[in-house]
């Protein structure tokens, strides 16, 4: 696929993340979870070589998208419940022990700034950013906006630097035209040099051009074109005729 890496005289740094492997003392993959989830087994079994730019991560619920953005995210350093390599809250630690199978290839002369965006743990970090405020200068009053208004203002405070930023369903609080916005700021970090890995169920963010899609399921990751993913397929057959699925949940 397409990437926006294009090697030029001012970007001769690799991408953060060159590629993820299983670690020497990586568990057997015996269909304990998560091995049991087929995309993770892949990983673990064959390693994954992640491409500069943006990668998204597009399948169902429970095909293992988030727990691979999770896993690497934490073994890249970043804080498990969302954040920078500085962040350290803490509410319940739920994250699987993938991030102490996996090894990363770094990225020679990378930047080594990161940020994981996770949708679901993002009201904590608002309070621990409150309780930790920034010495630099004024912190962002998150909890006093809107859902949407603040992952906007995440982005504009965080994603400063060309480092690797991993977002889980960052989508989940945004609208149509904040989801637009979301994607003129990934193609920003592309631009500079950074790389993006992204686990989402929107068709409007993976339509972004030149990125790299590996859809997830229980063939375990494959690459695929914007146009061929299922996810596509039913939102577009949906909108075309919304009745028809509508009919067997109302009839």
């Amino acid at each position: 696929m397409d990437s926006f890496w294009e090697p030029t005289s001012t970007r001769r740094r690799q991408q953060p993340v060159v590629s993820v492997r299983a670690s020497s003392d990586a568990p057997p993959i015996d269909g304990r979870w998560p091995t049991s989830i087929p995309a993770v087994a892949q990983v673990l079994r064959e390693g994954i070589d992640l491409d500069p730019g943006v990668t998204f991560l597009v399948g169902e619920n429970g095909s293992g998208k988030s727990t691979l953005v999770e896993g690497i995210a934490i073994a890249y350093g970043l804080s498990p419940e969302g954040g920078s390599r500085q962040a350290r809250h803490r509410t319940r630690a739920t994250e699987s022990e993938l991030s102490s199978w996996l090894r990363l290839q770094r990225g020679i002369g990378a930047d080594r700034w990161g940020f994981f965006l996770r949708a679901e743990t993002m009201h904590s970090f608002y309070t621990y950013l409150e309780e930790n405020p920034s010495t630099s200068g004024a912190e962002v009053s998150f909890h006093e906006m809107s859902h949407g208004e603040s992952f906007l203002a995440v982005l504009e405070s965080r994603f400063d630097d060309p480092g690797f930023y991993c977002l889980d369903e960052p989508e989940a609080a945004l609208s149509f035209t904040s989801t637009l916005s979301l994607m003129a700021v990934l193609r920003r970090i592309a631009d500079e040099g950074g790389q993006v890995l992204c686990a989402t169920h929107s068709p409007v963010l993976a339509a972004l051009p030149g990125v790299t899609i590996l859809e997830v399921g229980e063939w375990g990751l494959r690459p695929a074109a914007w146009e061929d993913l299922e996810l596509v397929r039913h939102w577009r057959s949906f909108l075309g005729e919304p009745g028809r699925y509508l009919r067997h949940l109302l009839d």
